[in-house]
């Protein structure tokens, strides 16, 4: 994985900075998760890996599934990919991309996984504190996994605060082992 952000981190950086010197972040977040989700298609990846097929032909392939939803600024940038073999990297553009829209929003995405359903009085007093601790807006997303057995983990980007009964249990089963 790691070299696929390699690769694909001067591409996300060009398009964040094109992006955000023409003030249109939003439509380039969505043409990337567009491009992205179609690349991830079996199908697709198949068409994408004929050595029959020319970049050129690689390239107009994924405009042409894509239709209007790409500008002439968003088909370009696929023929660029097509022509560097980078096409199978827009899932990790996609990601990059949204780090650094992310950071330059001051924002940041935060996925709550609970063993139940949590309150929205409850969802607004973690944001309020996640967005006091990490000095940033927050967009909470929530999610329910029984398998936690009780409490929550909390992620933001790189940050993980697992006050999870599992966790805690892994945590203190580790201790006894070694």
């Amino acid at each position: 994985m790691a070299d696929l952000t390699t690769l694909a981190r001067p591409y996300a950086k060009a398009a964040f900075g094109y992006a955000a010197g023409k003030g249109s972040l939003a439509k380039w977040s969505t043409m990337l998760g567009l491009l992205s989700a179609v690349t991830r298609q079996e199908t697709l990846q198949i068409l994408l890996s004929s050595p029959s097929l020319t970049s050129v032909q690689q390239a107009q392939s994924v405009i042409d599934i894509c239709g209007d939803e790409l500008d002439a600024d968003g088909q370009n940038f696929v023929r660029i990919l097509a022509e560097n073999k980078r096409l199978a990297l827009l899932p990790e553009i996609l990601q990059l991309f949204e780090a650094l829209k992310a950071e330059a929003e001051k924002s940041v995405d935060v996925e709550i996984t609970s063993a139940l359903a949590i309150d929205s009085t409850l969802e607004q007093q973690l944001a309020q504190a996640l967005k006091n601790k990490l000095n940033c807006d927050v967009r909470v997303n929530t999610t329910i996994d029984q398998n936690l057995i009780g409490g929550v983990v909390i992620r933001a980007g790189d940050t993980v605060i697992d006050s999870s009964i599992r966790g805690r249990l892994t945590k203190l089963a580790e201790s006894i082992n070694s």
